[in-house]
């Protein structure tokens, strides 16, 4: 089956964009290179097509209560406006996807999930409704661009038709207009940095994409492919489904027990392994690491504490920021302290590499 195009494949062609298939979609994998658009979400403002992404309506008199099953944050501390973190899990423990919730009324949601996991988390909610509970599939009628840096913030601020966007707070969202344009602006991101998501219709992202460049000349603004997309978020150890998160790992032994509200007064899935991981202590625990000699440690890397397998990476690459091999592993609990030595096989070659305590880099503008 050949690939989906978003909205903005024509502009990504004609930026000559080298593209992939990602998740089922004709993507850019990078523009002018993975280093220079690193740098440019860091120092000034990058734009990213995320339009791969998947977004789902849920309404009903009961929809709150149904999130709060069917995800380990609670959305009864949810305001409308405010946005939400969070994840489902099976009942064994696994987690089915990491995503956000919007809060757009009491009995409606908004649920932003993972291009690669949108027909099994379709399925899973479907299967887990209740009656009176509808969830509508908007993911091919949306169009999300990611907006990021410390000179997006005033960018994005300045586009805005009813103004006020300086003051909203992190993880919130509001309905409005940019030059014109109507979209759903959150102040939400994946690379650390102040910045804004922009949801709009398919037939407004040209347009859309366009503004943001035309007004961003003044600061440089690049478009950003996934390429530096992934190297942005592990230097904030952001994790990333399929590979540091999967159906085989809790929230717990992913070092998310921050997002998984245990003792909400509701029988969430997967509520029993929490406890038990809470417990008992995990077997293992997804760290940050960094290597000590010269290489890159990629996913699958076996990791050794002498003669002992002890655990495998999940994500590795080069810090563009940080100048240094970073990554992010799952080891067995007893031995993912902080300052932790072990080592990374690689090509048959065993690289020393230490339990660094993460995010590993501090963007100058914090998101929050």
């Amino acid at each position: 089956m050949s690939a989906k195009a978003t909205a903005l494949l024509p502009v990504h062609e004609e930026a000559g964009a080298k593209l992939v298939d990602f998740a089922g979609y004709r993507m850019p994998l990078q523009y002018k290179g993975i280093l220079h658009e690193h740098r440019a979400v860091r120092e000034s403002a990058g734009v990213f097509d995320v339009s791969h992404m998947g977004e789902f309506r849920v309404r009903g008199a009961e929809a709150r209560t149904f999130l709060n099953r069917v995800t380990v944050n609670n959305t009864r501390k949810l305001a409308i406006g405010q946005v939400q973190y969070s994840a489902m899990m099976t009942p064994e423990g696994g987690i089915v996807d990491d995503l956000l919730v919007y809060c757009e009324a009491e009995d409606e949601f908004l649920l932003v999930v993972n291009a690669s996991n949108r027909d099994k988390d379709m399925a899973w909610l479907r299967r887990h409704a209740p009656e009176g509970i509808t969830i509508e599939d908007e993911s091919d009628a949306t169009s999300l661009l990611a907006v990021q840096g410390p000179k997006a913030w005033p960018l994005v601020c300045s586009l805005c038709d009813e103004g006020g966007l300086e003051e909203l707070p992190y993880y919130w969202f509001r309905h409005g207009h940019l030059r014109g344009i109507p979209a759903l602006i959150s102040r939400t991101g994946y690379t650390g940095e102040r910045g804004f998501e922009l949801y709009v219709r398919n037939e407004h992202a040209v347009a859309l994409w366009k503004l943001l460049f035309e007004e961003g000349r003044t600061v440089d603004i690049q478009p950003v492919g996934l390429g530096a997309r992934d190297t942005l978020r592990l230097e904030m150890k952001f994790a990333l489904y399929g590979n540091d998160i999967d159906m085989e790992t809790s929230t717990i032994e992913a070092n998310l027990g921050w997002i998984t509200r245990h003792k909400k007064p509701v029988d969430f899935l997967g509520k029993e392994v929490v406890r038990k991981h809470l417990a008992e202590g995990p077997p293992r625990l997804l760290i940050g690491f960094e290597l000590l000699d010269k290489g890159i440690a990629r996913q699958g890397a076996t990791c050794h504490r002498g003669a002992e397998e002890i655990g495998r990476v999940t994500s590795g690459a080069m810090s563009p920021s940080l100048g240094k091999a970073i990554g992010m592993a799952y080891l067995r609990s007893d031995l993912a302290e902080e300052g932790s030595d072990f080592e990374v096989e690689i090509r048959g070659k065993r690289l020393r590499a230490r339990v660094v305590p993460t995010p590993f880099y501090e963007p100058e503008l914090p998101a929050r």
